[in-house]
Formats: structure tokens, sequence, C-alpha cells
């Protein structure tokens, strides 16, 4: 049985599409089908079908419904697809038994695959997810419970289309894209994001005016239709078209393909045949093959060609480029039947083979004696193209090194054609299409293995042999020698060679068999390129980072970025380091290949010394200390929130800085890496205040994308360290940050353990912001245990701290908490002033987060003051604005008020659609206390449509997380709310016992509210007797 929702409803069994019914069948699976495999409610299924007014005879329609299916399917094959639960039904759904399903596991590893940085592997995951669209979801059900669900999905179906086509213009397909971003903008006018693409293509493409018109016709759009400018990023992106800005450059085109034209026919002397024999055990390259015949082929057909077909095969040393070129020459050999000429030109090597000499060859394989051979380059050259003028051959030049060197052994005529091997991109042979190679995938490395070492070993141990390709890094060269090596030695298993490799510094030793050797390989590269890019490829193994960007090489060479940047592109171009195809200009990133890099880092031990490894390490951290602290200073405004040590930065020129943290939160997640390992290496090198500073520098990122592991792991490492050398002021910032970290994973007790210890240490080394920032959260925890008087005073205490050192954005977040405080003690007058003040901080600060802050708890004091309207505005202005700053936790606390707002003002439907996508984001980021109120909120929003049962289950939920976290305030109130829903659903004693538990927690706690709370459960318990 197979379900579709992502179009019209349907429902498939053996490729036999059912009838489902009438319009009320289809509403009930409809609703059972977007929340398969949990329980559906009556009252929800009710409500899907009527509306807020269902008629007596609901309840009884459902179930006339229900049974109806279940025949349905049950004559199917499907009995017990649907099952009875006590507050509902339940369809039980595999996977891939539903297309939505699949479109979530699609995009989801679409999204690892781009976290990887394959990026043709995820936009192929997001176009087989977009591709299961069939048209609307749930097109033609006409129910506003269901339409409601179906607008996520198709927020979702957008989203991944963004994201796919993000990764596709980052590979420089911006002219394919511009029509479908053309119609999808039409399609989605107000989609900032989709405008902000198609500005990109256009702009890349050649057509700057049209894409400055987009952002004109968007920001009339949303001007007229919304009242508001377009965002931030949006009118950067208008600023960079109208400027030229170079980080909007398109990535490199792809090179053009050659033009051909078939050869004439003509008589030929006995065919040439230097072909070296193909390989038997040859494996994988389908593509790379089919390309190239392809093309000469084309070129065979073309009559208006003039010009010799030239394919170049680029790749890294050791992934096949020679064995594709053999074995591609051998594949076409028919269609050049006067035969192939093949010459090693060892372009690698310190004396490349001259073109002088091969001539000499070549001339000599066409029947020119040697007493007739010229003595000069060009008559040579001459002769040779005359030879070839009439005859239909292939050339093979293998390990072609410069352009210089193989443009005396091109043909002159079309109808030969030319397959080379290079280990850099040609790009001065006009013409010439250059095919990339890369490393084989995991089944193709295993098939290579097998094909040498032999099928049935390698099954007998088939998690070492992938284990064993891994090692080799899937270099092809590595998996031969691999191969015969095991081959030659049957008594071993595969399983002792992964050990031999295991030690990196003895893995090149390994790969080694017979006159096949990585280390030589790579070794002909390196010593190709220029000292000073050797010495740059041999620093780069100074960081523990697999991906590094382009100011690193800055900063391990000591040298300005363009210098710099221009050995980086040596070494790609060698093909020594490899671009990940993420970011460009300044924010190229780079890669090594895991074999090349042992090799790397055998150079740097034998040819730095430690005292240069040292300084460059040093400069790189304290180069990627110094742009963390300004991406956190362009987000918050300011070094909020953070405490400094005395570590020597690497300072880079200000113009670059404001290049690379334009996006701050875009530069520290493409750092990511670089951060995590520096912080190790930071305290593995001794450098501890650089430890520990880069380690609550990076907390702007682990917290706003909730990646809590590297929190919590970097600061384990950052303690340790600040513990061995005794440092004192590093030992409080950590217990400090990791009190912060441990708030968010709501463990309160441990986070006041670990503030208490910080404001100790911060006291003793007269540190005052320290101190400042320490009794505010102790203030922050107060408030949430319902101490409401010791979190006023602790919130007090850090103000007048914060006022005294100038920290506007400390101060305004402070306010922001006291506010919170003066409406728990029901002064809404203070509580806006309070805000005000801080409002105004914060903007005058420039601290984005803060600002939304702010604004999400002026959205609350319009709520407490019957204002749902103006709460509704204030909540969707900080939901731009959170959103604007990539927070998902920020988005997830103003879509709470938002929803909330919305049901005061009876917008159920649109309550329910915020509520439900800030549930989904806090529950992705693990944030309970938003996960809370939220569940709290859809409590009352099931109460507003009368439906008690569900109510209870969702006041339940919350009521369970609040005590988990230790909030007695919030559990009171949700207690009383719960007591309400058990009453409406008959269930009086739990009602009871529910206000009862409620002012057992009213006791124990001293705010004004908390005596209004004790008055009203007191009474409704009288009345309850």
């Amino acid at each position: 049985m197979q379900f579709g929702i992502l179009g019209a409803l349907e429902a498939t069994a053996a490729d036999r599409r059912l009838d489902l019914g009438g319009i009320r069948q289809q509403i009930v699976l409809a609703t059972l089908l977007l929340d398969a495999n949990r329980v559906v409610t009556i009252g929800r299924l009710m409500e899907a079908i009527y509306g807020d007014e269902p008629p007596t005879t609901a309840r009884s329609q459902v179930q006339i419904c229900i049974s109806a299916l279940r025949r349905l399917f049950a004559a199917n094959g499907s009995p017990d697809i649907i099952s009875t639960q006590s507050l509902g039904y339940c369809i039980r759904v595999a996977a891939d038994q539903i297309d939505v399903q699949r479109f979530d596991s699609l995009v989801q590893r679409a999204r690892r695959a781009r976290e990887s940085r394959n990026l043709n592997e995820a936009i192929r995951y997001y176009r087989e997810a977009l591709a299961l669209w069939r048209g609307p979801a749930l097109d033609g059900i006409e129910s506003t419970l269901v339409q409601t669900s179906a607008s996520r999905l198709a927020e979702d179906r957008i989203s991944a289309n963004e994201d796919c086509i993000q990764l596709e213009l980052d590979l420089g397909r911006h002219h394919e894209l511009v029509g479908e971003l053309t119609e999808l903008t039409e399609e989605h006018p107000l989609r900032e994001r989709l405008r902000g693409l198609l500005m990109t293509a256009l702009y890349r493409s050649g057509r700057q005016a049209e894409a400055l018109q987009v952002y004109r016709n968007a920001r009339r759009t949303m001007i007229e239709e919304l009242g508001i400018e377009p965002n931030e990023r949006l009118q950067q992106l208008e600023h960079a078209i109208l400027t030229s800005d170079e980080s909007l450059a398109a990535p490199p085109p792809p090179p053009a393909r050659a033009e051909v034209r078939p050869p004439p026919v003509s008589a030929a002397p006995p065919a040439a045949g230097m072909l070296p024999t193909d390989i038997a055990d040859f494996t994988g390259r389908t593509a790379q093959i089919e390309d190239i015949r392809r093309r000469l082929v084309l070129a065979a057909e073309d009559r208006s060609r003039f010009a010799v077909p030239i394919i170049v095969i680029v790749g890294k040393p050791g992934v096949g480029k020679t064995t594709i070129a053999v074995h591609a020459s051998h594949a076409v050999g028919e269609r050049f039947p006067h035969g192939q000429l093949f010459a090693d030109l060892h372009g690698a090597a310190s004396r490349p083979t001259s073109p002088m000499q091969v001539l000499e060859r070549f001339l000599r394989v066409l029947g020119v004696a040697g007493t007739a051979i010229p003595d000069g380059m060009e008559e040579r050259a001459e002769m040779y193209r005359a030879l070839l003028a009439d005859r239909k051959m292939l050339i093979v030049l293998d390990d072609a090194g410069s352009e210089s060197q193989v443009l005396p052994l091109l043909p002159g005529s079309p109808s030969s054609a030319v397959i080379m091997t290079a280990r850099t991109r040609l790009a001065g042979l006009a013409g010439a299409v250059h095919v990339d190679v890369n490393t084989f995938d995991s089944g193709q490395s295993v098939d290579l293995l097998s094909h040498i070492a032999g099928t049935e070993r390698v099954q007998s141990e088939i998690e070492a042999a992938e284990a064993l390709a891994d090692m080799c890094g899937h270099l092809p060269l590595a998996l031969r020698i691999a191969g015969a090596r095991l081959s030659a030695r049957p008594h071993w298993s595969i399983e002792q060679l992964v050990s031999r490799l295991a030690d990196e510094t003895r893995r090149l030793d390994e790969l080694k068999h017979g006159d096949m050797a990585i280390r030589a390989s790579i070794s002909l590269t390196y010593d190709s390129v220029s000292e000073d890019a050797r010495r740059l490829f041999r620093r780069l193994t100074i960081l523990d980072s697999q991906i590094f960007s382009a100011w690193v090489s800055a900063a391990l060479l000591d040298q300005p970025l363009p210098v710099a940047q221009d050995l980086l592109d040596d070494l790609a171009d060698a093909q020594l380091i490899e671009t990940t195809g993420i970011g460009y200009g300044v924010h190229s990133q780079y890669r090594f290949h895991d074999l090349i890099r042992v090799f790397a880092r055998e150079r740097l031990a034998a040819e730095e010394t430690p005292a240069e490894r040292n300084a460059a390490l040093e400069r790189v951290l304290g180069g990627l200390l110094f742009l963390a602290e300004a991406a956190h200073r362009r987000e918050y405004g300011g070094d909020y929130v953070q405490i400094h040590s005395d570590a020597r930065r690497y300072p880079l020129p200000d113009p670059l800085v404001t290049q690379l943290v334009a996006s701050p939160l875009q530069w520290y997640e493409r750092e990511r890496s670089m951060l995590v390992s520096g912080i190790r290496q930071a305290a593995q090198a001794g450098l501890v205040p650089l430890c520990w500073d880069l380690a609550i520098s990076s907390v702007t990122l682990f917290e706003s994308r909730v990646y809590l592991d590297d929190w919590r792991e970097t600061h384990q490492v950052a303690l340790a360290a600040a513990r061995q050398a005794i440092d004192m002021r590093g030992q409080a910032a950590m217990l400090y940050s990791r009190g912060s970290l441990y708030i968010t994973e709501q463990r309160f007790g441990d986070a006041r353990c670990d503030f208490e210890a910080a404001l100790q240490l911060f006291e003793d080394v007269g540190d005052h912001q320290g101190t400042a920032l320490v009794i505010r959260n102790i203030g922050f925890l107060d408030r949430l245990s319902g101490r409401f008087a010791d979190a006023e005073a602790h919130y007090r205490r850090a103000l007048e701290i914060f006022h005294a050192n100038g920290d506007q954005v400390a101060s305004a977040y402070v306010l922001h908490n006291l506010a919170q405080l003066r409406l728990e003690f029901d002064d809404l007058p203070g509580a806006q002033r309070m805000l005000s003040e801080a409002l105004e901080l914060s903007r005058r600060s420039g601290s984005r987060r803060v600002e939304a802050q702010v604004l999400h708890r002026i959205g609350h004091t319009y709520l407490q003051s019957d204002r749902p309207a103006r709460a509704v505005e204030v909540f969707e202005e900080a939901l731009a604005a959170v959103r604007n700053i990539g927070d998902p936790t920020g988005e997830a606390y103003a879509l709470h008020g938002l929803g909330v707002a919305r049901m005061r003002r009876g917008e159920l439907a649109e309550c329910e659609s915020a509520l439900t996508r800030a549930l989904m984001l806090a529950s992705t980021s693990s944030e309970h206390l938003v996960e809370a109120r939220v569940q709290l909120g859809l409590g009352e929003l099931a109460m507003t449509r009368h439906d008690a049962t569900q109510a209870v289950v969702y006041l339940e939920q919350a009521l369970s997380l609040f005590r988990q976290m230790n909030m007695p305030l919030q559990e009171a109130r949700t207690l009383m709310r719960l007591s309400d829903a058990q009453q409406a659903a008959g269930d009086e004693d739990a009602a009871h016992d529910s206000l009862h538990q409620a002012l057992i927690l009213t006791d124990k706690m001293d705010a004004p509210v908390a005596e209004q709370m004790r008055a009203q459960l007191n009474q409704r318990l009288s009345d309850s007797r």
C-alpha cells in the first residue's frame, strides 16, 4: 500500500489507484496521513471535516468514514493499517509507504551531503525529493485544518527548492537557473530569498540591469502589500550588484565544448600502434569513458568543424588519469584506422620530455627516415602536421606539464584527435575539453580490490575491505598497490594490511609495490611547484581541520592574502589541494586528499623547524580569534556576554575582515571545523589564554545553531587547559560559559554550581565585568525557580556594574529581564519603561539579537494589557529580526508569541500554524523551555476550540517539561489550566487534584503574582467541595 499527499490525495495497491470515496472520507484519511504513526483525536477529525461548528452527528460520521477506509484497505491487503486508540485513531505506515516521508528523508540526506561538501550528491537528493511533488499538497481537499498543514508542507517544498538552487548557483549553473527562478518568484512574489537567488543568477549571467529590476519589483510589491521594505540581506545584495562587489563573482564556468569535424577519408599506410596495453581489471569511470567516446563521435560527425578535438583528463596524482586515457583510447580505436601515437611527457618531472624528442619518435613511427628528420622544432612540427593532414589518427599524450610542451605535438587537421592527461588544467589550449577525474566512491574502491585480490577474499572480509579503501583515500593507484600486495601475499588477511596502514607515519611506506609508489607519484608534482608554494603546502598540514579557508594561507606565510591566495591556486592547479566548491574569492575554501595530506606532513616534519611550525600555528589561531571576535561584535554590536584574554591576535586588514564577516553567522558556520579543532590545538600547544578565549568566542555559533556537543567538548578541553595552567580567570570564563550551556540544556542545578564557582574566581581576580555577567545569569536562575526578590537583587547589582562599565548591550539585556520581573509583580507600567530603555540601548549599540529579544518581551506586555493586534505587529517584527540573523531558537520564541497573539484575536488557524512551526523548531533544537510554552499555547487553543480531551494531552506535556526544568511558577500556572481542561473533559477528581498541587507550589513563592494565584486557588478549591 502506497499513499501520496504531495499533490492530490491518492492511495495505491499493486500499482492500482484506489477509489477513496467521498470528500469526508478523503478529509479523514488526509488528516490521519498528516499525522501518520501518531494518534489523531476524534475531535480533530471532526474539526477537519466540519470546522468550528460540528453537527451532533459529527462523531458518528467520523466513525463511518473510518469503517469505510478500513474495509477499503482490508480488501487491498492492509486490514490493520488504521488502529483505534483511547483518544482517537492512528494510521500506521512505513517511511517508504508515503511520499511525504520519502521527501523528508531525501531532504535530510541532501543536507547531510551538503554539510560534508558533496554538492552534486546533495543537489541530486534535493531534485529527487522535489520530483515527488505532483502539485499542491492535498490539492482539492476542502478543509481549513488540512490546508493549514498543507501550507506547512508547501513551505518545506519551497525551502528545499531554495536550498537546491543555492547549491547549483555555488556550482556555477546560473544560466540554467534563471528560467526556473523566474517562474518561482512569480508563484511566490513575497519570498525574498527567491528574489535574491534570481538577482544573483541574473547578475552572474551578465544581466545586471535585470537583476536590479528584480529588486525594484520586489521592493514595490512588499511596500504595496505589506507596507515594509525588503530585508537587510536583499538590500545588501542590491548594493553589492550596484557596486559589482567581487563576492558576487560567478564560479569558474565549465570549459566550452570542443568543436570538431569528421576527418576526410583517405588511404593510409599500415596503422601505427603505440598505445600501451589496456588494463584487464579496469574499474568504474563509466561516465568519463562515455563522455570521451561521445565527444569524439560527435566530432567525427560534425562536417563543419575545422579545429582538432582535444580532450584533457585532469586529476590529482594517483587518481588514474593514464588508465582512463589508455582505456578510452582503446575504446575508440576503430574510429582512427591509421593508428595511435603515444608519448609520456613526464610533465611533473624535474626534466620533462621535450617536444623535440617526442616529434622525432612520432616522425619515425610515421615512416620518416632518421636522416630526413629536420633539426629545428618548427620544421619537425610542420612535417608532423603535414603527415597527419590526411590521416585519421589518435594522439595520446600522458602527463603533460604545460601548454608549451604540447602545442608542437597537436595535429593541424580535425581528422585526428588528441587525448592527454595533466595534473593541472591547461587553460591555454583553445577549445580543449577538460574531463575532471576524482577518487572512487566506496563501491568502486571495493570492486577494484576484488578484481586484483580476488572477489571471494574481499567479500569474506567486506568490512575490512571498506576500511582499507578508506585508508587508501579511495585513490585508484593506492587501491591498486594495496590489492597487489594482498595478491602477492595470500597468507595475509585484509585486516592485517589495514592494521599496517593505520600508522599514518608509515602509510606511504606501506603503499609501495614493485615500481608503483604513492610517495613517488605525489613527489613529482610537489617538486614541480615553486618553493613558496611548497612551503604553504607543508604548513597547511599544521592545522588539524580537514577544510581551511583562503585567509589561513596569509597567516601561515605571514604574507598579504593576494600573494598567499595565488600560491593556494597554484597548489590547486597542481591538484595538490582541491577547492570545496563552497565560497569564492576571499571566502574560498580548500581541502587535502588524505594521502596527499600524509605526504605534506612528512615534508613538514623534514623541512620545517619546530619554531617555524609553532609560530605559524600561533599566527593562524591568533587570526581565527581575531575574526571570531569581529564576527561576534558585528552580530551583537559589541563584546556582549564575552570575556577576553590577552592572547596574541594576528590582525588581518580591515577591508578583508569586513568582507569575511559581513554575514557573521555564515562566517562562523564556514569556520566551524577550524574553530573546534583550533581550540584543541591551542590547548595541546600550551596557548592557554588563546584556547579559552577562542572557546568563548565560538559560543556565538554553538548557541545560535544549537551545536551543543561542540559547545560541551570545546569547553571541557579549554577548562582542563586553564586548570592545568592555574589560569584562574580562564577557569572562571569557562565555568561561566559552560553554565550558559547548562541553561540551554535546562540543567539548572549544574548551571548554578558553575556560576557560583565562576563568581568566586572572578571576584578573586578582580574582574568586574565577569562578575556582572555571572550575577546576571544567577538572577535568571532565581527567576525561573520563583525566587523573584533574589532575582531582582541580582539583576540590579549586575545592571549597576554594566552601567559603570558603559556596556550598553548587557545593560539592555538586564533591563529586559528586570521588565519580566516587573510583569511577575504585576507592574505593567514599570515593565514598559524598562523595555523602552532596553530597546533604545540595543538599537543604539547595533545589537540585532538583543533588540529581537526586547521586542519579544514588549510583545508580551501588549498581550498582558489586552492589545493583541499591537502584539501581533511586534512579534512579527521580532520574527523578521531573528530570521534575518538566522536564530532558530529566537524564531521559536517569536512564533510562540505570535501564535498566542493570533489566538487572542480569534485567528485560530493562523495561531495553530505559528504554534506548530514553533513546536517543530523547539523540538529540533531541544529547547525545552519554549517547547513547554508552545505545548501550553496549544492546550489553550484546544480549549478555545472546545476540545478538552486534546487540551489535556497538550497541557500534561507542558507540565512534564516545566517539572523537568524545576520552574514552579510555570508549573502552577499550567496546573490551573490543566484543571480547567480536566473539568471540561468530565474528570472532576483530576481537576481538583491539579488545583491542590498548584496551591502547594505557590506556597513556596514570594511574588505578588503567587499571592494572587493562591487566593484564586483557595477560592476554586472551596467552590469545588
